[in-house]
């Protein structure tokens, strides 16, 4: 850990940046041991400690958590991007060990006692805002830790916990090792056709480092992504999408080592179990006790409700999508693997638009400080590059920013390119978090992962226009934990948010990047540096919405069939997922899937990730967040007060209050879900039910 004062700050401050270099795999279990074993004694002492306060018993257990942070975070994050065998083996292990600590911890009677003590105490109620937040939250989270339980039920309940973690860490695996596994060898370029330059230059190069002649395609999502859009050999975009859709099964191309069928059952049923051991009649009723929602039904209503509004315009997408492939192509019958190739084409057609048409205006050397200009518009910040720094990989980035008055108000990571060992999508996670230390503020540092389209050869990388508006979501969630003002690490930042309003600032940002404004900065074509024009602009505005209710029922089926699977499973009798999926299909679906999906075999955000009976936080905060860029609309995007009162009502606040009090305090009022509809382009279907 490199720690980097600055003095000039007030309170000063600090940043506890990792050392990549310092990592040495063959001594992290034996310095966790050392460290858990120091955290063990601290806690021992703290738990007999008479009349327990703020400062002498709060303040030394976020000391402690925030040690082992700064110990595991790197850790963990380099198994999710620069994964190997040596590091999977000692992650693993050490990751079993901090489960059963913090399963431990979660269950210490006399630790809670504590808490509870200070909750009761005539101090609580001078306590900040913040100061209350952590304590309700510690009291509310050992309870749901089992804290509670009898001796044998606090047994049984940690057995769950470390199982669950060994079997969704193995779900993980799998599919990435399924990724990892396959590809297609091609010596006949014809095979290609279709493809962009782009994509055949980097399956050349691909094969190269391979020492195979030809090109090589990999399962990477923008190689995939680019045979499902443009390649003309049906058959090969047939074996993709088998590929694609069935890793973590043991159908398909894919080596039955990685089938994660019996993984999904054991998963749901110990799920089911444990909040049963909890009072809770299913594991998403459990769910619901950290989120904005009330119960499981509100949700499955919510979502069954928008399924309503979208499906008869999903079908409308279909059928003149068959209508179109018919006439234009004598493609009568429409597969799965058909559906981007010719949606490509007939969007083309309509409004005279590809994606590709896109790419050359959107290179990463002109996207990404474009993308930072629009943020230092909207918020009054600077962000730099800091040179010098310890990474994980050449590709990798270190920013700092500073806001209007030149306070660093945080650092990170930016790891943008898909590449082998590499955990695909994208995403933000902590590597430390914003907190008091001995009257200095430690800074938050974020790490920023995506799988864009990496460049080729001296090119620099060319991004579709959805691959920069990925980059937007995963900046609102680093903002989120940046810009944070709390001093406490268990309310600072996305920590203590409610999961169903951790994705409002990242879809909040993502409205930028259909705005000229915005788009002024962060365009530039590839050769001339032309920014992007104006009629390229008015196409790609008009085909805003092409297929958005495709994409709408998309995500409802997700959503659906992940509450429903944790729902009606319970410790005994686990769901046939399959039937719920495909019961889910026939409610919301626009055109049927093919048998040999498995799609729920490598849905890693339920099996793997935190969004388990949460997968609905998507367009649940969707409400939130296209209610809120309807204030700039009405005021101006880059109106200085509505972007000053969003990061002081927002992204300072963390988890301090309740995310519906901060968003009414942001907005003036509760959320409506009119303006999510008009994104959707959705609204006039809507109003004619």
């Amino acid at each position: 850990m490199t720690l980097v004062e600055f003095s000039t700050e007030t309170p000063p401050s600090f940043a506890a940046r990792p050392d990549f270099s310092a990592i040495n795999y063959s001594t992290l279990e034996q310095q966790l041991d050392s460290l858990l074993e120091q955290a063990a004694s601290q806690v021992t002492t703290l738990q007999q400690m008479p009349n327990p306060d703020w400062q002498h018993f709060i303040e030394p257990l976020e000391a402690m958590d925030a040690s082992i942070e700064q110990f595991w975070s790197p850790v963990s994050h380099l198994n999710s991007v620069m994964n190997s065998d040596e590091l999977r083996e000692v992650y693993n292990t050490c990751r079993e060990k901090l489960q059963a600590y913090w399963t431990a911890l979660g269950q210490n009677t006399e630790l809670f006692q504590q808490y509870q003590s200070i909750q009761q105490s005539a101090a609580f109620t001078s306590f900040s805002t913040a100061q209350q937040r952590v304590i309700n939250n510690a009291v509310r989270d050992f309870t749901l830790s089992g804290v509670s339980l009898d001796d044998d039920s606090k047994k049984r309940f940690t057995d769950i916990t470390l199982r669950l973690g060994k079997l969704t860490n193995q779900f993980s695996e799998n599919v990435l090792d399924a990724t990892n596994a396959f590809s297609v060898h091609i010596t006949d370029l014809s095979r290609l056709a279709g493809l962009p330059a782009h994509a055949i230059d980097a399956a050349a190069l691909r094969a190269k480092d391979k020492s195979l002649d030809g090109w090589l395609l990999n399962l990477e999502f923008p190689t995939y992504y680019a045979v499902m859009t443009f390649a003309e050999d049906r058959s090969l975009r047939e074996s993709f999408y088998v590929a694609w859709s069935t890793r973590g099964a043991a159908s398909g191309p894919h080596s039955a080592d990685y089938d994660n069928t019996a993984l999904m059952s054991e998963i749901l049923s110990l799920r089911a179990e444990k909040a049963l051991l909890l009072g809770f009649d299913s594991y998403s009723a459990l769910s619901v006790e950290t989120k904005m929602v009330e119960s499981a039904d509100q949700v499955i209503n919510f979502l069954l409700d928008l399924g309503e509004k979208s499906l008869p315009s999903a079908k409308q997408d279909i059928e003149a999508l068959t209508a179109f492939t018919a006439k234009e192509y004598h493609q009568h019958e429409l597969e799965a693997w058909d559906i981007g190739f010719y949606s490509d084409k007939l969007k083309k057609a309509q409004y005279a638009i590809s994606d590709e048409d896109l790419k050359p205006y959107f290179p990463a050397t002109v996207a990404i400080p474009g993308m930072f200009s629009v943020i230092s518009q909207l918020f009054g910040i600077s962000i730099t590059k800091i040179d010098d720094v310890s990474v994980w990989h050449p590709d990798v980035e270190m920013y700092q920013i500073r806001d209007k008055d030149n306070r660093i108000r945080g650092e990170f990571y930016l790891d943008t390119f898909a590449r082998e060992n590499k955990r695909g999508g994208a995403w933000m996670d902590v590597c430390v978090s914003r907190r008091m230390d001995n009257n200095r503020v430690q800074l938050p540092i974020a790490y920023l992962t995506c799988n864009l389209t990496p460049p080729v050869g001296d090119q620099p990388a060319l991004l579709t226009h959805n691959e920069v508006t990925t980059l937007f979501h995963e900046f609102g969630h680093g903002l989120h934990h940046m810009l944070t003002l709390v001093d406490y690490a268990s309310v600072s930042g996305i920590s203590g948010v409610e999961w169903d309003a951790v994705e409002l600032p990242s879809q909040f940002l993502e409205n930028w990047c259909w705005e000229r404004e915005a788009l002024d900065l962060m365009s530039g074509h590839v050769d001339t540096g032309e920014k992007l024009p104006d009629d390229l602009l008015a196409k790609m505005n008009a085909a805003r919405h092409f297929q958005s209710a495709l994409f709408m029922v998309r995500q409802l089926e997700f959503a659906l069939f992940d509450m429903r699977i944790h729902t009606e499973s319970t410790a005994h009798t686990v769901v046939d997922v399959q039937q719920v999926l495909n019961e889910v299909r026939e409610r919301v679906a626009a055109y049927p899937v093919p048998e040999i999906n498995c799609f729920q075999n490598s849905f890693s955000h339920i099996f793997a990730g935190g969004y388990a009976a949460g997968y609905f936080s998507y367009k649940w905060a969707e409400v939130l967040s296209a209610d809120a860029y309807s204030l700039f609309e009405e005021q101006g995007i880059f109106n200085a007060a509505a972007g000053e009162s969003f990061m002081r009502n927002i992204l300072e606040k963390g988890g301090t209050q309740d995310a519906m009090q901060l968003f009414e305090a942001f907005r003036g009022r509760a959320p409506t879900i009119d303006a999510l509809l008009r994104h959707s382009g959705l609204a006039e279907t809507a109003t004619t039910k």
